[in-house]
């Protein structure tokens, strides 16, 4: 564990945070960030992003955490931010199986329990980062509850797709496609190529201006498009999810009334079966619930909070 480059200004989240590389047991160098907790810390919330996200994006959500008492640990997963790309295209948005996230989040784990932070621990998964928590506490994890926002327990597809979506991924690795964009995808960065009034994140002009100005300021933070490879592996890894119970243990999550990227129904199906879960639809909110307005921001960090609470 050394020290990594930090852009606390343009983060906005708590005074004293910090970053530092960590290597994984396959080699691949990975960053964590953390915000510590005010005094008389309640805990630490690992928050893991979705794709194509990075450290300094969750500062705002980390100031949230910290006015409720936890400290906040967030994660460049490989592929992304300024983790190691997988590709030599760095703006591919790749990754050669799922089981690697989890090689990512062990050396954060080890990291965390050297550092000394605050427990209990808890665990917020945001889109691709709600699979990759899942997996983690399906597995057994050192968190004591969790939460999730607009998570990825399963891929949007258009209909004749979505039927044939096992049988379509396996080809993809079979014909070593991995490394091509799918059709209408490309190394464009999303928030760089698409207007306000068009995006499918949030509704607020003002988060919406954060995040364009971090991959303005700092351009290899930025990512395009996700690779053939990359949907193949999220589309098992859902589908493996999906088979399996849901765990025991306090959970909420959210997801907006508008929202158009993720499987909203798969997310339904699983908190329909999560006996200790509570699924709330936040009015008017798209993908980036922690980025949109304040009182939709509020309605989702008292959620999270009140499912921690319950695991104190």
């Amino acid at each position: 564990m050394t020290p990594a480059p930090f852009y606390a200004d343009m983060a906005r989240g708590p005074d004293g945070g910090q970053a530092f590389w960590l290597r994984t047991a396959d080699g691949v160098r990975i960053r964590m960030g953390i915000w510590p907790a005010p005094p008389s810390a309640r805990g630490t919330v690992f928050l893991l992003p979705g794709r194509t996200e990075y450290i300094e994006k969750y500062g705002p959500a980390a100031a949230d955490f910290a006015a409720r008492g936890f400290a906040t640990l967030a994660i460049d997963w490989r592929g992304q931010g300024l983790a190691d790309r997988a590709l030599e295209d760095r703006m591919k948005g790749h990754v050669s199986h799922f089981d690697a996230f989890q090689s990512d989040l062990d050396e954060v784990i080890e990291n965390a329990a050297l550092l000394g932070l605050p427990r209990p621990w808890f665990v917020v998964g945001h889109s691709m980062g709600g699979a990759i928590a899942l997996r983690r506490i399906m597995d057994g994890s050192p968190f004591a509850a969790c939460a999730f926002s607009a998570p990825m327990f399963g891929l949007k597809l258009p209909p004749p797709l979505h039927l044939i979506r096992k049988p379509l991924a396996k080809l993809i690795r079979q014909m070593r496609l991995t490394g091509l964009f799918p059709p209408g995808m490309g190394p464009e960065c999303y928030v760089l190529k698409t207007r306000f009034e068009d995006n499918l994140l949030t509704k607020d002009r003002e988060m919406w201006a954060f995040l364009v100005d971090h991959v303005t300021r700092v351009p290899k933070l930025a990512l395009g498009g996700p690779t053939l490879g990359w949907a193949a592996e999220s589309v098992l890894e859902c589908d493996r999810l999906a088979m399996r119970p849901a765990p025991d243990m306090h959970c909420y999550c959210s997801v907006g009334t508008d929202e158009r990227i993720i499987d909203v129904a798969a997310v339904d199906y699983r908190m329909r079966g999560w006996r200790r879960g509570v699924l709330d639809w936040i009015d008017g909110a798209e993908h980036e619930v922690m980025m949109d307005s304040a009182a939709r921001r509020k309605q989702f960090f008292d959620g999270c909070v009140a499912a921690f609470e319950k695991a104190l």
